[in-house]
Order: structure tokens, then sequence, then C-alpha cells
């Protein structure tokens, strides 16, 4: 019973759309300007820097705190990773938003702190090494997405953490479609923060 609270709870922090309430607070919607998602980098378009910071650090909290929960209460890693897995749902998948969501990368950052920071290493240098080349960030996270999984492989983590870094990657691939069918064809735009909010 305790498992199954903490895996609807972990569902529920992650369905928390923080891009959406920063906006609100901000004066804007992210869902009715630039992509219309609600991850840091459409809210970054629209409200700027600060809204961004704000969104990333909402997000990665509630990939974090479900999971850092579950470890405080000392759970093995099955249940770690299934925790882990619905507080990434939510994110993606949100209740609150009749299941649509964000693309998942700051939810992600969140729980894989908890789990290993060591795994993050050669993602977030592929991320910060793809980004700063091509200032376009649905590429930077596509790439660190794929390169998750192997890094988590090579630490010789528990193979419950190396199916979860293969589910998460595959779902981030998944929500970044459109993105990926812009890149083929050119037309993804470049990163470029907005200076203020506009008007929903």
């Amino acid at each position: 019973m305790t498992v199954a609270i903490l895996i609807v709870a972990a569902y529920l922090i992650g369905s928390i759309p923080f891009g959406i309430i920063v906006g609100k607070l901000r004066g804007f919607d992210p869902r009715a300007t630039g992509s219309g998602n609600i991850g840091m980098t459409n809210v970054a378009r629209a409200g700027g820097s600060s809204a961004a910071v704000a969104t990333f650090v909402g997000d990665m909290l509630k990939g974090a705190i479900p999971v850092a929960v579950a470890r405080a209460m000392g759970f093995p890693p099955t249940v770690l990773a299934m925790v882990a897995l619905a507080a990434f749902l939510g994110s993606i998948y949100s209740v609150f938003l009749f299941f649509k969501g964000g693309k998942g990368l700051s939810a992600s950052l969140g729980i894989w702190l908890v789990l290993s920071p060591m795994a993050l290493i050669f993602p977030m240098a592929a991320f910060g090494i793809t980004f700063t080349t091509s200032r376009i960030m649905s590429l930077a996270s596509i790439v660190a997405a794929i390169v998750l999984p192997p890094a988590v492989a090579a630490l010789s983590m528990p193979r419950q953490y190396i199916l979860l870094a293969i589910v998460m990657s595959a779902l981030v691939l998944l929500r970044h479609q459109e993105n990926i069918r812009r890149l083929m064809a050119g037309e993804e735009k470049r990163f470029a923060p907005g200076k203020k909010a506009s008007a929903s």
C-alpha cells in the first residue's frame, strides 16, 4: 500500500505544471505563445530568463523530491525506479492538463541527481557541447537523452536503473517528434529568450 501511495503521489507531484504557474504569475500563458510547450525553453521565449529559471527549478524538484522521499524511506532500486518513472510520466502527461505536458528534461535531471549524479556527467556534457555549438535546445536535449542509457550502463548500476534510463530516453525522443521533423527539415529555431512576458 505504501509503495502504491508513493507512486501515485510521485505522478501527481510530477504533474504540477510549473511553466503555467510561473507564466500566470508573470502575466502570460506559455501554451498561447511560441511552441505552446509549458517547459523552460518556451517559458524563456515568453517571459525571459528569470521565468525560465523558476520553471526549471520547479520542474527539476518535482522529479527529485518523490525519488528522494522514496530513497529516504529505504526502498530498493525497483521501487525507486517505479517512483522515478511515475514522476517523469506526470511531467510529460500531466493529469492537470488532460494528459499533456512538457518534454520531461528538467524532471529527468532532478530524478537522476537523486539516483546517480555521476550518470549525468556525460549527458550534461553532450547537452552543453551541442547547445553551445548549435544554440538549438531541442537538439541538445535529444543528444543528452540518447547518451543517458549508455552512461547509466557504463556505471554498472542496477538493471532497474538501466531500464528506467532507456524508457525515459525513449519517451523524451517521442515527445520531441515534431522537433526532430523540423531539425531534419532545417526549420528548428535557435534559442532566444524573451526579455519580458508577452500577454496571453
